[in-house]
């Protein structure tokens, strides 16, 4: 953000010294008035501009200046999340019909799944890259394929300790945005009761 600042005549006089009156304003790059030009702003306004582009940040994510990298915001977050919700509920399932079966095995290449509005066979769902990412799955399986089983129970724990880990990025989010709001708030608040206080006096 850039950040600019102007001197401008308040059109008062110094009852001292017969002088005019000054005060500064700020300008933020990005924030216009009707003219296109950058809008002037009081201090509690520029504070407020200021905070507002902070929480955007949180909102929406951001490139952090120290290391150049981008860093997840809460929408980020919560896409990830509800992602590997989705994931655990299809390696769930899976689990559940393999271990649950009464017909001896299932081919996992026959029975199918919902996933991101689509339909997958359970073979393709476990060996897919991006979803269960598992080698050497069988087409078939029953309650005594040990091996898949705990391979499926292995990925569901690693996505239950990423969904954690989100969960906590999340929080830590949300709690820099609601402190971003707060303060805009009390800018809000103040400067009420400055024209409260104002008005009351003349």
């Amino acid at each position: 953000m850039s950040i600019g600042t102007v001197e401008f005549d308040l059109s008062m006089v110094n009852p001292d010294n017969g002088e005019f009156l000054t005060a500064r304003g700020y300008t933020v790059e990005g924030v216009l008035g009707v003219d296109g030009q950058p809008r002037l702003l009081s201090m509690g306004q520029l504070v407020m501009a200021i905070c507002l582009q902070r929480a955007s940040q949180l909102e929406n994510g951001y490139t952090d200046p120290a290391t150049n990298e981008h860093v997840n915001g809460i929408i980020d977050l919560m896409e990830e999340m509800n992602s590997t919700s989705a994931l655990l509920e299809g390696l769930t399932q899976i689990e559940k019909d393999i271990v649950e079966t009464t017909s001896g095995t299932i081919n996992l290449k026959n029975r199918y799944l919902t996933y991101d509005g689509r339909q997958i066979s359970y073979w393709n769902f476990l060996t897919d890259e991006h979803l269960g990412g598992l080698s050497n799955v069988p087409e078939e399986a029953s309650a005594s394929s040990s091996n898949l089983i705990n391979d499926i129970e292995t990925k569901m724990d690693e996505n239950n300790s990423f969904s954690q880990q989100k969960m906590i990025e999340l929080q830590s989010q949300t709690s820099k945005r609601d402190q971003a709001y707060d303060m805009i708030s009390n800018i809000l608040k103040s400067l009420n009761n400055t024209l409260i206080g104002i008005v009351n006096n003349t």
